[in-house]
């Protein structure tokens, strides 16, 4: 009986440890952390292997600081710097503390100085909205992404470090109940936008 636990313990051990290491290390050979994978209105989203995976901080030329280099926040507020010309007032903080959950839907969020949409929400999403995403299990932080296209029926966000194997691009289905838009994914907490 004590063989067995120990045998069960140590497996346990050995798939954590894997796991830790497969979010620090990058696991896909088709891509160098730091590459340029794709962009949107000329912002680049760069490679970062796996999620947990930091190169240091980025700071715009003015010493804005944009975040991790290569981390989902660094690209959002990268692209709402260089394309829409905004500064968040608070510059740290995990992905999911985008969101303010005790905010009504459409209020103003004074921490990114963005209004704010609860997903649903009765204003339909747009293109440039930074969408937040609540954290799991395996990642405790949350995500962010940038809605690059939207239709009548679904949204595509485009995102950084979406993991080793993650793709930068998505599609949502976007679903309209009782006068209200639903981007269909559990995850999503909602949407800010300038």
């Amino acid at each position: 009986m004590k063989k067995r636990i120990l045998v069960i313990f140590g497996i346990l051990i050995l798939i954590a440890i894997g796991f830790f290491i497969s979010k620090k290390n990058n696991l896909n050979p088709n891509y160098e952390v730091g590459q340029k994978i794709d962009e949107l209105n000329g912002v680049l989203v760069y490679y970062n292997g796996g999620v947990g995976n930091v190169n240091g901080r980025r700071l715009a030329e003015d010493g804005y600081n944009l975040g991790l280099k290569y981390q989902c926040v660094e690209f959002v507020k990268r692209y709402y710097y260089k394309q829409l010309n905004h500064k968040m007032p608070d510059t740290y903080g995990h992905a999911k503390d985008f969101f303010d959950s005790n905010l009504k839907d459409g209020e103003k969020n004074k921490q990114r100085n963005l209004n704010q949409f609860t997903n649903p929400s009765k204003s339909k999403p747009k293109t440039n909205d930074l969408v937040v995403y609540s954290g799991t299990t395996l990642n405790k932080y949350g995500h962010v992404s940038i809605i690059s296209n939207v239709t009548e029926n679904e949204i595509e966000i485009i995102q950084q470090n979406p993991g080793p194997f993650g793709k930068s691009r998505e599609k949502f289905d976007l679903i309209l109940e009782d006068g209200k838009w639903r981007i269909d994914n559990d995850r999503i907490l909602g949407w800010l936008r300038k």
